[in-house]
């Protein structure tokens, strides 16, 4: 069979197995799988292959659909809207399998299984003591008889051949014989299995492009086989490559760190800048740009630039990412950003204007690139300079030129001055207050006490943010404390 016309509209799916987990893997394949189709102006289908009913989890489906939208990746047709497709799960769709199934059986091309899993048991032993690969059709029946629909339906491989294909990222492919095998295609419970039904589901539907991992190239043989004996023409294979761990060597897993999809939302990252990410894993534009918006993502989207060897999932590049993403928030988004994951104190009223309190939510974001780094400060202290009464020892505000920490009260007294005097319009026009004078005594001389009279802490924002954002009275309040402190 030939591949199918690459002049006919893209039609692209998302295939996933209600179990539960939605890993980064399968994600990062409806991702491509929807960018390709938007590119090219065609269709994307998320369809659910619930026939395995034994793995299915409860509330799966929705899981998988929440995840999607979090992301961005609408779908044309799905669960909630088949279309002409009638359903996009599977296991409504049994009819349609069974017709497909019994066209094989007419052909002579597909019959029941009569062996008890002891009987095919024995068989793979017996394998395994001649050292070679169990095959079921070196035991195919001579009189299977006919199916009734209470035993395996196998598929009867026509002819036992070398395959060739080609793949958009692999090029060409080829497999052997000893891939082929008489599998089963439709189960004793009645459903049909992954090999058998997605065929006849990317056939009825349409499916131009079937993007998968790489683990499903040594299967091919055997899918080719099934479009063979059902005349149906192959859809164009897309492989993509493996998402690595950290270290590039070995495949991403639960133990490096790997979530689920909904997961990294509840960290706090955004879905613009998930999809930025996982886009540029194993997928290259070229150019040194890494951050594309959603328009220019689809627009520069193409089969070409998939690279064929895996690419690492670097949780450090996410953080980064999405921190370049926190940037672009309107003070409005920020706000509700920074406030859905802090206690009240970090959420400022009253004396506190609007535009101060829009640097804190700033300064926030400039420190960290998740819920969970903001939370992580807080909890630090790190922002403890927001309370009404901070509490450090006098020796803190000791520079560490000075003999001793009376040396900074007169720096001090001088600062209060110029502060009572300053423009507070900005963390700017309080430096311009401050700044000559820090050149002159040195600034590290009157910065470091400054910052401790505001923070209470080592390490905390320049004092000038911190001038700020606490407002004229509340500075010039912890500096005269600062300079009683010293004086007592």
């Amino acid at each position: 069979m030939d591949h199918k016309n690459n002049t006919q509209q893209v039609v692209t799916r998302f295939a996933p197995s209600p179990t539960g987990f939605m890993h980064i893997g399968g994600v990062r394949t409806a991702l491509f799988a929807y960018l390709l189709a938007k590119k090219e102006g065609g269709t994307f289908i998320l369809r659910i292959e619930d026939t395995d009913k034994n793995r299915e989890v409860e509330g799966s489906i929705k899981h998988i659909q929440e995840s999607l939208k979090w992301l961005g990746l609408d779908w044309d047709y799905g669960p909630d809207n088949p279309g002409e497709f009638d359903s996009c799960l599977q296991s409504d769709r049994l009819d349609t399998y069974k017709k497909y199934a019994e066209k094989l059986i007419a052909k002579g091309l597909a019959y029941p299984d009569p062996y008890t899993k002891e009987e095919l048991e024995a068989f793979r032993e017996q394998a395994q003591k001649d050292n070679r690969p169990f095959l079921y059709r070196q035991h195919r029946p001579d009189n299977p008889g006919e199916w009734d629909g209470t035993q395996p339906l196998r598929f009867k491989v026509p002819e036992i051949k070398r395959y060739e294909w080609t793949d958009l990222v692999r090029g060409k492919l080829s497999a052997g014989e000893e891939m082929l095998d008489d599998i089963i295609i439709i189960k004793a419970d009645g459903y049909p299995t992954y090999n058998f039904a997605h065929i006849i589901d990317d056939f009825e539907m349409g499916v131009t492009h079937v993007m998968r991992g790489e683990e499903f190239i040594s299967s091919t043989p055997k899918f080719l086989s099934l479009y063979d004996a059902l005349e149906i023409e192959y859809p164009l294979f897309v492989t993509l490559p493996p998402i690595m761990g950290p270290d590039g060597k070995k495949k991403l897993s639960k133990r490096d760190g790997a979530k689920d999809l909904l997961e990294y939302r509840s960290d706090g990252y955004l879905p613009e800048a998930m999809r930025n990410f996982l886009a540029l894993i194993g997928w290259n534009p070229g150019g040194n740009d890494e951050i594309f918006r959603d328009k220019e993502l689809i627009e520069k989207f193409s089969l070409d630039k998939i690279q064929k060897s895996g690419g690492a999932f670097n949780e450090e590049k996410l953080k980064w990412m999405n921190k370049e993403y926190l940037k672009t928030l309107s003070p409005e988004e920020k706000a509700t950003y920074v406030s859905s994951v802090t206690p009240s104190t970090f959420k400022l009223s009253g004396e506190f204007a609007d535009q101060r309190v829009n640097s804190l939510h700033d300064l926030a974001l400039e420190r960290a690139s998740n819920f969970n780094e903001i939370k992580g400060a807080i909890e630090a202290g790190e922002y403890d300079w927001l309370n009404t009464d901070i509490q450090y020892t006098t020796d803190l505000l000791q520079w560490k030129n000075d003999d001793d920490v009376t040396a900074a009260l007169p720096r001090l007294q001088q600062a209060l001055n110029l502060l009572e005097a300053a423009d507070f319009s900005s963390p700017d026009t309080i430096k311009e207050a401050l700044w000559p004078f820090a050149e002159e005594v040195g600034k590290g001389e009157l910065l470091w006490p400054l910052r401790v009279a505001l923070s209470g802490r080592q390490q905390s924002p320049d004092p000038f943010t911190l001038a700020y954002i606490l407002g004229r009275e509340m500075t010039i309040s912890r500096v005269k404390q600062a300079c009683d402190k010293i004086g007592e």
